[in-house]
């Protein structure tokens, strides 16, 4: 079973909880039990026996033989993009990054390259509802924010702000740091 979920790790999968073992949550992933451990958990997100939600397998404890699922990994957010928005799935709208606060806020870098696609659009989708399909698969606790990637880190960075307005954006060569 293990070996069957070997071939699955960084992926996103549904889930119940069966019990709890300590700090850590005990979870159902179909042919085989994970577990959560304290700091893979949402602060603030309620758990309880039976309850089904979609986890991110981390990763695989082989000399255990543990398989270990998260659902504050940056992962998880990119796996549930895969699921809800085609163009993710079929690589025409890229996730060059997600950064989470669990619980609290995501923001997602996107891209493509494609003419005529327009990567955050894609994303939040008509009135919202891809996006929204994201945030209540994690118990509406996030807000998350979709912005345009730009490979100039000044346009990057003032995307990332948005909609904060006039601003001046200056980078530090030496440093790289950026100052707003």
């Amino acid at each position: 079973v293990i070996s069957v979920y070997s071939k699955r790790t960084k992926t996103v999968v549904n889930g119940m909880i069966l019990r709890f073992a300590g700090p850590n949550i005990i979870v159902d992933i179909g042919k085989a039990e994970a577990i959560m451990e304290a700091s893979d958990k949402i602060p603030n997100e309620q758990y309880f026996p039976n309850k089904k939600m979609v986890v991110y397998i981390r990763e695989i404890d082989e000399e255990k033989r543990d398989i270990l699922v998260s659902r504050t990994d940056p992962g998880l957010i990119e796996g549930l993009l895969k699921r809800e928005v085609p163009e993710v799935n079929s690589g025409s709208v890229v996730v060059k990054r997600v950064v989470r606060e669990p619980g609290n806020r995501a923001k997602i870098a996107v891209y493509s390259d494609q003419s005529g696609i327009d990567p955050v659009g894609s994303c939040v989708g008509q009135k919202g509802v891809r996006i929204q399909a994201v945030i209540d698969a994690i118990d509406g606790l996030e807000k998350i924010d979709v912005i345009q990637w730009n490979a100039d880190p000044v346009r990057y960075i003032t995307n990332a702000l948005s909609p904060a307005k006039d601003l001046i954006v200056t980078i530090d060569e030496k440093t790289k740091r950026a100052t707003v």
